[in-house]
């Protein structure tokens, strides 16, 4: 180790004794200091000459690619040198090391992606963790790994834990108890200054911030960092605050390095500076000169919305641990005043801590790196150490897609693919599309495409008269066009040249050519099967393979395709296709076709009754073919009989006939204690056998339903019946049927056809009752009895009576037991 010049004295000087013992008595520690106390910088350059480090690598894990090229230039300068000796850095798009390089300043991502390439990190001696207050995904899943990978390889790897603000015991607890060491600090005071009332809507945040700026400006010395949603708020905002007399500078992550480096840079004339900043100021980094901080109170955060399953990027409030940070940029060098675009009262109301990324994300990425992870060192996604769990619904979500994309099989566990997918180091969905590429020069398209979409889209038109933007066209091909060179008005330059390097870098990890070409639409595919989209009714709608729909603006040049491949929905109120090449339906691609199935779907036509069957080829909700094909008879017979279970009697007719023979089989079942007897009102196996070649509703409407039963019947069964049953009875005036459908079987006829009869007849040896129906010569109802010798013994006298005085031409006897039955008119 070379001799390092002197350290300056910052509020965290005066703890890194405690640090430098705690961690050479123990693996890890955790370290709470406020914003600008040093911790940054001092922690790791105060651990270079530590003698558990040897020739090992310190890495310092910083949350953005912005605060790792700061930090490390910061520390280089330190020391007298320039990033890229003793201390480095790498991000996913640039970087500074060489083999002197103990100190590696990585974002968070990239030290996932080194421990699953190297779990082991043989020559690193420790990692520090900045910022782990905020809680990003990649923080926790890199921190997860680091411990299981010191518990069960490494237990001399050093662990420091960095926070500006936090449950300090909670996170200790999580690294094995580490001892807390904590400094106070010595931030100048700050003024906090609220508004009188609240902004009507987020869309007046821009003018309001303006208009503080302005006045912030002749009440105030100093310079002014304004905290904004978004790089289009901060447009807007710059836009209000032309001809203010002072240097107005975004800062964002999509800013080129340089402009980042502009804002960060001391700077030593006369003229004053409004910065426009997103959440990337809000800790790591120190913007030299700002006295005055204006808080619009607002963040862009990942959220996972459940219709979707997307994260997308939300405008929250954030929460007052965030707001308190956010002020103390103002007392970094001097006392400094906060204003903050908000009341009291909601200042009460908000939020003590942000919520942490892992229980508000999409987590495939997560799940996928965990899966590659339990691979390497057998260790479950179960037994890794977060501090707060990730959700359930949405970890089955992403494992759901994981198998999907083919990366992870039915167990759960990494397949071969799944493990090239992480090794790439993109989303998941991203990888998938990389490894669908069938040459050489496809997989260089796809590069290009995994980079345009990991970025924001280049093609930015620029505001009209009212202010906003207009739509962009969403064929990709323009894009694609851009990024190899070509011209566009509205072309964004600075996120083209990101596009280009993150592109470069996937091409030289799968070997691929400059030359990029193939068909774009195949490879959106196969990274978004679900979002695979088809048109429905008029242009512009459509229904996503996933479920749900989907929109894009009827002029659109892509409104009136047929099929969709897109890569990027915005979702409002409803989803808008933002991004999308248009797929040949007649021409899919293998990628596309693997993930379809087949079948022949037999209908029933409602309007006619007809049965028909059709091929369909459909992805998840789609049906993205379909034609006319022969119909399977046994297909049409199961489609009939399900119709006919469904609604019996609408479908079958049921003569008398046929609902007496029904009826006795029941009865017969029943009272006779007959269940071997087929069930009538069982009608699959009945209607089966004659269901067979038929494929028209009116066809099964058509069938005698007395033939369907009769045939269940063998031959001693049909005598049986007939003997215990009978369908007919002979009465001394003629031949009568029984009613079998009444809760007693009734057999009705004139009374004239039952005189000579002395008893009621018996059914199956009186095992059934049956009771008589006596009527009048017109055919109604006089007498019912189940005794006729006591009926011709009582109530007959009365019902003589009354006929014979309506209907004096008939015979009415006073003895009709004794008498002759009379068969002039036809019995019942």
């Amino acid at each position: 180790m070379p001799d390092l010049p002197q350290l300056p004295e910052l509020p965290v000087s005066g703890v890194l004794p405690s640090l430098r013992a705690a961690l050479a008595a123990g693996p890890n520690a955790l370290l709470v200091a406020p914003p600008g106390a040093g911790k940054t910088t001092l922690a790791p350059l105060s651990l270079l000459d530590a003698p558990w480090r040897r020739d090992g690598v310190l890495i310092l894990v910083e949350p953005r690619r912005v605060a790792a090229r700061a930090a490390a230039r910061r520390m280089a300068a330190l020391i007298g040198e320039e990033a890229g000796g003793l201390v480095g850095f790498r991000t996913r798009t640039d970087q500074a090391v060489s083999a002197r390089t103990r100190i590696e300043v990585v974002t968070e991502g990239l030290l996932v992606r080194r421990l699953l390439g190297d779990p082991t990190l043989d020559n690193v001696a420790a990692i520090l963790f900045d910022e782990v207050h905020e809680r990003a995904l990649d923080l926790d899943l890199a921190m997860a790994l680091a411990l299981d990978l010191q518990r069960s390889l490494r237990p001399e790897l050093r662990l420091l834990a960095m926070s500006a603000t936090m449950d300090g015991a909670r996170l200790a607890a999580l690294m094995d108890d580490a001892p807390l060491i904590e400094s106070e600090g010595r931030a100048w005071p700050v003024d906090i200054r609220h508004a009188a009332r609240d902004l009507t809507h987020p869309r007046d945040l821009p003018d309001a911030v303006a208009r503080a700026a302005k006045a912030a400006l002749s009440e105030h010395d100093g310079d002014i960092l304004c905290f904004l949603p978004g790089v289009g708020e901060i447009a807007r905002t710059a836009a209000a605050l032309t001809g203010v007399g002072a240097d107005v500078l975004p800062l964002h992550g999509e800013l080129a390095s340089a402009e980042q480096d502009r804002v960060l840079r001391p700077h030593h004339d006369a003229g004053r500076r409004i910065v426009l900043a997103t959440s990337i100021a809000e800790t790591s980094l120190t913007v030299p000169g700002v006295r005055i901080v204006i808080d619009g109170g607002l963040r862009r955060s990942p959220r996972l919305d459940p219709s979707t399953g997307l994260s997308k990027l939300q405008t929250v409030r954030v929460s007052r641990a965030t707001a308190t940070q956010r002020a103390g940029r103002a007392g970094r060098e001097a006392r400094g005043v906060a204003i903050r675009l908000w009341s009291e009262a909601t200042q009460r109301a908000m939020t003590p801590h942000d919520r942490p990324e892992i229980v508000e994300s999409e987590l495939s990425s997560f799940c996928l790196d965990c899966a590659a992870w339990q691979h390497v060192m057998g260790t479950s996604p179960d037994a890794l150490a977060f501090a707060d769990p990730p959700p359930s619904g949405t970890l089955g979500a992403a494992r759901t897609l994981l198998h999907d994309l083919g990366a992870l099989d039915e167990e759960g566990a990494i397949t071969p693919d799944g493990e090239a997918m992480a090794r790439l180091g993109a989303h998941p969905r991203l990888a998938a599309m990389m490894l669908a590429a069938r040459d050489a020069g496809e997989a260089a398209l796809a590069c290009d495409i995994a980079a345009l979409l990991e970025e924001r889209d280049p093609l930015r038109p620029r505001p009209m008269g009212n202010g906003r933007a207009p739509v962009p066209p969403v064929d990709i091909a323009l894009r694609l066009d851009l990024i190899a060179g070509g011209a566009h008005p509205d072309a964004d330059r600075a996120t083209l040249a990101r596009i280009r390097q993150a592109a470069g870098q996937y091409r030289r990890r799968l070997r691929a050519p400059a030359g990029a070409h193939g068909d774009a639409a195949a490879l959106l595919a196969a990274a978004f099967p679900d979002r695979v989209a088809q048109r429905r009714g008029e242009p512009g709608a459509f229904r996503l393979a996933g479920g749900g729909g989907a929109r894009l603006g009827r002029d659109d040049a892509l409104a009136d395709r047929a099929l969709l491949a897109v890569a990027s929905l915005h979702v409002r109120t409803a989803a808008e296709i933002r991004l999308a090449a248009a797929l040949d339906p007649a021409d899919l691609p293998p990628a596309l076709l693997a993930r379809t199935t087949e079948t022949v779907e037999t209908t029933l036509d409602p309007a006619t009754g007809n049965v028909m069957a059709r091929r369909r080829l459909r992805l998840g909700g789609l049906v993205l073919r379909d034609r006319t094909v022969a119909v399977n008879a046994d297909e049409a017979a199961d489609l009939l009989l399900a119709q006919v279970l469904a609604d019996p009697d609408a479908h079958l007719t049921w003569s008398d006939t046929a609902r007496q023979l029904r009826a006795r089989l029941e009865r017969a079942r029943t009272a006779l204690d007959r269940p071997d007897l087929p069930d009538p009102t069982a009608l699959a196996p009945l209607l089966a056998p004659w269901l067979a070649g038929l494929t028209r509703l009116a066809d099964v409407r058509a069938l005698d339903m007395r033939e369907v039963l009769h045939a269940a019947l063998d031959h001693q069964t049909r005598v049986w019946l007939d003997r215990a049953l009978p369908s007919h009875i002979d009465l001394p005036g003629g031949r009568t049927a029984v009613d079998y459908t009444t809760p007693t079987p009734t057999l009705a006829a004139r009374a004239q056809a039952f005189y000579g009869l002395k008893d009621t007849p018996r059914l199956a040896d009186g095992r059934v009752p049956l009771q008589l129906a006596l009527l009048s010569p017109a055919g109604r109802p006089q007498a019912i009895t189940a005794d006729l010798a006591g009926f011709w013994q009582g109530g007959w006298s009365d019902m003589r009576r009354d006929m014979r005085g309506r209907y004096p031409k008939h015979e009415w006897p006073e003895n009709p037991a004794a008498a002759v039955a009379s068969t002039r008119r036809s019995n019942r």
